[in-house]
């Protein structure tokens, strides 16, 4: 069983179950970026939707046709292939016209519209994504799962890492196992970022988990470490006394460890819960700390912005299919949502 399925709801765990991904539209995602392109540069941006195909092999087949090294390829994350998904995709061209790229013939993509600007997509580089997601044949009670979304839409979710960054099968973190026992010295850089990337998503995960058990995954305790909402920036307890305030306001988010070389700069009661938690994963903690990864944090709670629903009834036994929209920052999932509504196959 994954350690996924093994993670505590916030709210008593799903109502029913449902069909998930059963077609590719069931599954759309289209990114968010967070600065406004130029329209001048020597990098063509161009706005992608892809059905049925990955990213990285989409990335291949643009560089294929620019004539260009992938290196030169930019793009902000990989998207699920699962489903329809729109994503920047940047291309080097310094000093070259724009190529015909309405021409290009890519299976399961088509080029929406394109533009310039000075930089090239950066990991990372987006405010968030937007998601439509169709849920067929639920067998939860509608009236039941309408006041857990209301819930969810006021108090957000656990910000647990999913299932797709360990892998399938968890296979990430067997290679990481393996990394940090010495039994991988040739790994692409890719990979390598890849394996540690999830070890250090499944000990967030463990610690976000102890927090849920313990019903303070979004509350304060002392020595806590915050995250301002709307900013990946952080910072310790100061012994302020409106921040227990705050978090129930939805200002401040309690966060989590993502292991690196410096110290947790969480204290007391945090502190104290993380070190509980971590003591069963010394080898992985100090595989990281070896690794000279900087120490960061990730907020606890992840909360779901734009978030509105609607109702289908598909045939005369009453089966219902859900529609859901929503947008998430970056770096969070679909899934830790969708987990504490159904139970999806």
């Amino acid at each position: 069983m994954s350690h996924i399925a093994q993670l505590p709801y916030a709210f008593g765990g799903p109502l029913g179950c449902a069909q998930f991904k059963q077609q590719l539209a069931d599954f759309q995602v289209e990114e968010i970026l967070s600065y406004p392109l130029t329209g001048q540069g020597e990098h063509l941006w161009l706005w992608v939707e892809k059905a049925g195909q990955n990213t990285d092999w989409v990335a291949q087949q643009l560089a294929k046709l620019a004539n260009i090294r992938l290196r030169d390829i930019g793009f902000a994350g990989l998207k699920d292939r699962h489903g329809i998904t729109r994503q920047w995709f940047s291309l080097y061209l310094p000093g070259q016209v724009d190529p015909e790229w309405a021409q290009w013939q890519i299976e399961g993509v088509r080029i929406l519209s394109s533009t310039r600007h000075q930089r090239k997509l950066q990991t990372g580089g987006l405010k968030g994504n937007r998601f439509i997601i169709r849920l067929r044949e639920v067998t939860a009670d509608p009236v039941q799962l309408d006041a857990r979304l209301q819930q969810i839409a006021t108090a957000g979710v656990p910000n647990y890492y999913g299932p797709q960054r360990f892998g399938r099968n968890e296979h990430n973190l067997v290679m990481a196992q393996r990394l940090f026992a010495g039994e991988l010295t040739r790994l692409r850089p890719a990979q390598r970022s890849l394996y540690i990337s999830a070890a250090r998503s499944f000990l967030f995960n463990q610690v976000l988990a102890e927090r849920v058990r313990q019903a303070n995954w979004n509350q304060a305790c002392s020595g806590d470490v915050f995250q301002l909402e709307g900013s990946t920036k952080w910072f310790v307890d100061d012994g302020s006394a409106d921040l227990a305030q705050r978090v129930l306001e939805y200002d401040l988010h309690p966060t989590g460890p993502l292991v690196g070389v410096e110290p947790s700069p969480a204290t007391l009661d945090a502190l104290q819960l993380e070190t509980g938690v971590l003591q069963d994963y010394q080898a992985w903690c100090q595989g990281l700390i070896s690794l000279g990864l900087k120490t960061d944090r990730r907020a606890l709670r992840m909360m779901v912005k734009e978030l509105c629903w609607s109702w289908l009834s598909v045939d005369k036994q009453l089966r219902h299919d859900l529609n859901i929209a929503f947008e998430l920052k970056a770096g969070q999932y679909a899934t830790s949502l969708l987990r504490e509504l159904i139970q999806s196959y």
